[in-house]
């Protein structure tokens, strides 16, 4: 049933929600209040864990905003996912085909009237005046509620305190439901994995801790590409355990970049492919910098795509060593952001598109 005959069919909130606390609540009602519809837009859709921001799949953020619905609600809303494309304006035409989409499964015309819906609290909260073709409404902020304090408490050193604190604080932050399902997530394998992440985290920047400046760190990935396959070596130790990467890590004092991605590559994987031959392959080196892309600090990497022309039938021969236990070759079309460590995942897309722009034809990558 209509709110009223002016009400806006669709109303809009982007949001992580890593995880859903009464802040993203209040705006849901809102949303829920002026609008028929309310279209959830889940971002950093897809991406690896990472506990110190994006701890929960896109399917139990779902699930814990739903929980905290009353059920006669559920039918009026809906969720997509989006996911980080590295690019504002790639992403804001995202969010444009997510809308238009909803509005198509629901049959209404493109021309139906949209409210975008948020909190507007800080830089984070940008996205609200990048659509100004739609209304737009900003929730005050409630108190001083903030994702990464909640993060911070749940994913706390002390088991006990995390317990204090989900039966404390927490039921004052969280819908009753959210601290339900944290509570029962604990339990997760996955849970104890980003601990063991979290703890490693905090030592390494711990060791840094006494430099009179804080530390900015160069390292180098190498992108190495044939026939349709790109080469990933499993991670061995912390961060990222387990999760699949680009071959690369610090550079040394006393090399370059690309002499610095070659020797990781080489360490890596072994790869069967002489020197002259990998430096003959590459394309083109850039750099990847996003402030928050590495859990231990301000890391800037330089990813170096190598293109290779095949030699024989078969892809080159690597073996995992060093800081991987296996390195595989994968097809670019097979490729899951949610397997991939970091940023790597947007890396690869990146220089994907780059060896297309060069003159050197590779498949898209999405």
């Amino acid at each position: 049933m209509p709110l009223s005959d002016d009400a806006p069919e669709l109303a809009v909130f982007i949001g992580r929600f890593e995880p859903f606390h009464n802040g993203h609540l209040e705006v849901v009602r809102r949303g829920l209040a002026e609008a028929n519809r309310l279209l959830i837009v889940i971002g950093s859709d897809g991406a690896a864990r990472r506990a110190d921001f994006l701890p929960f799949t896109t399917s139990e953020r779902r699930e814990m905003i739903l929980a905290s619905l009353p059920r006669e609600d559920h039918h009026r809303v809906v969720f997509k996912g989006v996911p980080d494309l590295g690019d504002i304006i790639a992403w804001a035409d995202r969010i444009r085909g997510l809308v238009a989409e909803a509005l198509d499964q629901a049959g209404l015309g493109a021309d139906a009237p949209v409210t975008l819906i948020g909190c507007s609290k800080d830089r984070s909260s940008y996205y609200l005046s990048v659509f100004p073709e739609w209304n737009s409404i900003a929730v005050p902020h409630l108190g001083e509620l903030s994702a990464t304090p909640i993060r911070e408490a749940y994913f706390g050193e002390d088991p006990e305190g995390v317990s204090a604190w989900l039966a404390g604080p927490g039921r004052e932050q969280l819908p009753p439901a959210v601290v339900t399902w944290l509570k029962a997530f604990r339990a997760e394998p996955a849970y104890g994995e980003m601990l063991a992440e979290l703890a490693y985290a905090r030592r390494y920047r711990e060791a840094w801790s006494r430099a009179p400046y804080p530390p900015i760190f160069v390292t180098a990935d190498a992108v190495v590409i044939q026939d349709g396959h790109v080469l990933l070596i499993r991670r061995k130790g912390q961060p990222g355990q387990g999760q699949w990467a680009l071959p690369g890590g610090f550079v040394e004092q006393d090399e370059f970049v690309v002499d610095a991605a070659l020797r990781e590559l080489e360490e890596e994987t072994g790869i069967a492919v002489a020197e002259a031959d990998l430096r003959a392959a590459i394309v083109a080196t850039r750099v990847f910098d996003a402030p928050f892309r590495d859990m231990r600090g301000r890391m800037i990497t330089h990813a170096t795509l190598f293109h290779l022309r095949p030699q024989t039938p078969e892809l080159p021969t690597a073996v995992g060593a060093d800081d991987a236990d296996l390195a595989s070759w994968v097809r670019l079309t097979d490729l899951r952001r949610e397997a991939l460590f970091s940023d790597h995942f947007l890396i690869i897309q990146a220089m994907a598109r780059l060896t297309a722009e060069t003159g050197h034809a590779l498949q898209h990558v999405d």
